[in-house]
């Protein structure tokens, strides 16, 4: 059963107001273009909101357990799920909707490409940190994905619609597809522009953008797009953060496409036109989707943090604010420190010269994920088939 959100008390402020005292979704609202839906493992998007963030459940019992954040409009309480999972794993059922509009993410049923349950993730694979204070982000691995095909208050048809997420920008593939956003109600493929979600990794079998990725793109059914063309827009540059904020945004037959370094800096327009051939208007469905495409395509893989929908389609300077705040949130990958981290490909190699080595994807030393790791059974835990935390 779902607990009952607390309804957010918008703040009363202006887009120049103290970042410190608003919320992402707060922001948003002051704006005018509200969430409707505001997801988060690590933290309250709202200043005012102090309700359950997310819901782990542990192996050893089937019991479940809500994680708040530690004070309104504060960081997840992690120490709440290291008690509840100690001596067991826990996997993340459910991850609450902050909006108030009850869009919360579970499960993913089967649909027309993967007709399967979709796996949950790991409660314990993406630590990170917020401001210095450990935190939990979700790992998807290929199979796993959330969704919510009841969704209420998003767009609908050629409804205006703005949407973020961060996510780990070095955690990708190249499959369809690591989506975040609006989507079919059947779970199935219903037609081009049925769909409008961020999509984030390294697939170029629709379109791309410059180098070999991963990008920021938008799916938008029957073609992940990175312009207005199918093909490629060397203007939507390869991620090179380990924080990445991604937005996608759009309206009648125009939409965008931005990123930046969630620990640093200022947004980048990768696009910002009209809507490609075919997709004008657009009859978007509104369900909500993480980790998988529209269809429960579930072969990718991704990292995510946070992200939220919001009725209506927000300035730049709205957008702006926005990552001024999650800047501000500190996201960092030790403790004590927020600083960022670059991608890198190479090969590490951890651990003493004894005992069996297994070649997973690992996150070491707090650099982020690594590419493949050779960790020894003595220094190594893993988390599940695609991913090792070398201690």
């Amino acid at each position: 059963m779902f607990s009952k959100p607390i309804k957010p008390i918008l703040l009363s402020i202006g887009l120049g107001a103290s970042l410190a005292l608003a919320g992402p979704c707060d922001i948003y609202a002051s704006g005018g273009t509200p969430c409707v839906a505001a997801h988060s493992t690590t933290r309250a998007l709202y200043s005012s909101f102090s309700g359950a963030l997310y819901q782990v459940k542990r192996a050893k019992d089937s019991a479940t357990t809500d994680i708040h954040p530690v004070s309104a409009g504060g960081i997840a309480n992690a120490a709440t799920q290291d008690s509840f999972c100690s001596g067991t794993t826990c996997l993340i059922s459910i991850i609450y909707d902050q909006s108030g509009h009850n869009n919360h993410l579970t499960q993913g049923p089967p649909g027309g490409a993967a007709n399967v349950y979709d796996n949950l993730s790991d409660a314990t694979a993406a630590p990170v940190y917020l401001n210095g204070q450990k935190v939990y982000g979700v790992y998807i691995a290929p199979k796993g994905g959330y969704r919510n095909n009841k969704a209420t208050g998003t767009a609908t048809g050629d409804g205006a619609q703005g949407m973020y997420a961060i996510f780990d920008g070095t955690h990708y593939n190249n499959q369809c597809c690591f989506d975040y956003g609006n989507a079919e109600t059947s779970s199935l493929d219903t037609g081009a522009g049925h769909m409008e979600a961020i999509y984030f990794g390294s697939c170029s079998f629709w379109g791309s953008g410059a180098g070999s990725g991963p990008w920021i793109m938008a799916d938008l059914e029957n073609g992940l797009f990175s312009g207005q063309g199918a093909k490629l827009n060397s203007a939507d540059l390869s991620i090179k953060w380990r924080f990445v904020t991604a937005i996608v945004k759009g309206t009648s037959n125009l939409w965008a496409i931005k990123g930046g370094d969630a620990t640093s800096g200022s947004l980048s327009t990768y696009y910002n036109g009209a809507r490609p051939s075919g997709y004008n208007p657009m009859k978007k469905e509104g369900a909500i989707i993480l980790g998988i495409g529209g269809d429960n395509s579930n072969s990718a893989q991704g990292t995510f943090y946070e992200g939220v929908m919001t009725s209506g389609y927000p300035s730049d300077a709205t957008e702006s604010s926005v990552q001024a705040n999650i800047v501000a949130a500190k996201y960092g990958t030790t403790a004590g420190s927020a600083t960022t981290t670059k991608t890198t490909t190479k090969a590490t190699t951890t651990g003493g010269s004894s005992g069996a080595c297994a070649t997973l994807y690992g996150q070491c030393g707090g650099i982020g994920f690594t590419g493949p790791t050779c960790c020894t059974s003595s220094t190594c835990k893993f988390s599940n088939d695609y991913y090792s935390q070398c201690l």
